[in-house]
């Protein structure tokens, strides 16, 4: 090879240094990692509790397929307020009890890792959602008259429809668990009910209510002699009375809603 003399260079070669200096790059690398450790560690737990929010995408993603993004949104926000009103009682009653997680075209649910001690307070607990959830309602139709929005109405509807639906005495459904503080017999109406509407209106939905409802009544009339199971039945008159003011209550009201607020749906 030709070499050339030094004078003839206009710079300095550039000498190798023996590979990547790892220890500079970790150097570098280190007050971000150590930031972000410190901020999963410190907010980890609560962005967990949010995880609600990754199901809540989903439905609104899902619910845009059936109407515009207001009616998405608006269905989306009834099903949490109505769902939170489960939660806020659960915890009243220092039962531990999961975030909303949201059930495209189901709905929302939570979950229980203890029950309630008896059929009152696990009727409180289930009609603290269709409350709650009618008061949300309630309060879209307030703003559709005060801005005259026939979208609000529309939503306020919906949210009378859902709460209504809800109290059908039918276990998954809020109405099965309240009624059971009432008389478990008031399942097998439900039952039927439920039935002759799936037969007369068929939907994919309501069959899958429907057989959940019929594996939970055949599990409970299985365990209706047990003692603990009685106990657990077993309420005093003057608080069947008072959840049944407020369990027909609510449905009448939720009745003359949906009348209050029906208008035609513009999409």
């Amino acid at each position: 090879m030709e070499q050339y003399p030094e004078e003839w260079r206009q710079y300095e070669p550039v000498q190798p240094r023996g590979g990547i200096d790892w220890r500079g790059v970790l150097r570098k690398l280190w007050a971000p990692i150590a930031a972000i450790g410190a901020f999963l560690a410190k907010f980890g737990v609560v962005l967990l509790k949010f995880k609600f929010l990754f199901s809540m995408i989903i439905s609104f993603g899902a619910y845009l397929l059936l109407g515009p993004w207001w009616f998405a949104l608006g269905l989306v926000g009834l099903l949490f307020v109505h769902e939170m009103g489960h939660v806020l009682e659960a915890r009243r009653q220092g039962l531990p009890v999961s975030v909303p997680v949201f059930i495209p075209f189901m709905g929302a649910m939570i979950t229980m890792k203890q029950m309630p001690h008896n059929a009152w307070r696990e009727a409180r607990l289930a009609i603290a959602g269709p409350i709650l959830g009618s008061l949300g309602a309630l309060l879209l139709y307030v703003l559709g008259v005060a801005y005259d929005s026939h979208d609000l109405k529309a939503l306020a509807f919906l949210g009378f429809f859902i709460n209504l639906f809800n109290l059908l005495p039918v276990i998954p459904l809020d109405g099965g668990r309240i009624t059971a503080a009432l008389h478990p017999s008031l399942w097998i109406v439900g039952f039927l009910g439920l039935l002759a509407l799936v037969i007369y209106r068929p939907n994919p939905i309501l069959i899958i209510i429907l057989l959940l409802a019929g594996m939970e009544l055949w599990r409970r009339w299985q365990l209706r002699g047990h003692p603990q199971n009685r106990d657990y039945y077993r309420v005093p008159a003057h608080l069947r009375l008072v959840i049944g003011v407020l369990y027909f209550g609510l449905a009448a009201a939720l009745v003359f809603g949906m009348h209050a607020t029906h208008v035609p749906h513009s999409f």
